[in-house]
């Protein structure tokens, strides 16, 4: 079996979404809302959603603490509109700015966050927060989370 053979086999929707990625890593600022649109009218939402999520954790890991990400945010909220996976994404990137920054927030917002928050949360060098780390090494939703606030807190 040569590679090119390997190649024909991949689902055209794993090509897209490979074309996807490249695409909205290089993407100017003035293009990235167009083109993130581009990308959501895909026939298939789950691959096109996948692709949103990997642009928006790349690009809100790059400017969490910058002046640029208040923006950048009401722009991707825009973009992703009602899809709730996306929306709820992008929510907890906004809490973690918040505490990141040492900005008021709120307990139950900290305490329904997704797992994946949570762990962030408790292994990002950006969160200090005496008051984040205690409330997730006591009341955190996994024993994965609570152990590892309480080694940080």
């Amino acid at each position: 079996m040569t590679s090119s053979h390997i190649e024909d086999d991949e689902p055209p929707e794993h090509r897209r979404y490979a074309e996807y990625l490249r695409a909205l890593d290089s993407v100017a600022e003035t293009d990235e809302a167009g083109l993130l649109a581009a990308v959501l009218r895909d026939d298939d939402q789950a691959m096109a959603e996948a692709a949103v999520n990997q642009h928006l954790e790349r690009r809100a890991g790059q400017q969490l603490t910058g002046p640029g990400f208040p923006g950048w945010a009401e722009m991707m909220a825009a973009v992703v509109g009602d899809r709730a996976f996306l929306v709820r994404r992008l929510r907890e990137w906004t809490l973690l700015r918040t505490i990141a920054l040492d900005e008021p927030w709120v307990e139950e917002e900290l305490l329904t966050a997704s797992d994946w928050f949570q762990r962030t949360v408790t292994t990002s060098p950006l969160v200090t927060s005496p008051a984040a780390l205690g409330l997730l090494a006591e009341r955190g939703r996994t024993r994965r989370v609570r152990n590892a606030a309480s080694r940080r807190g």
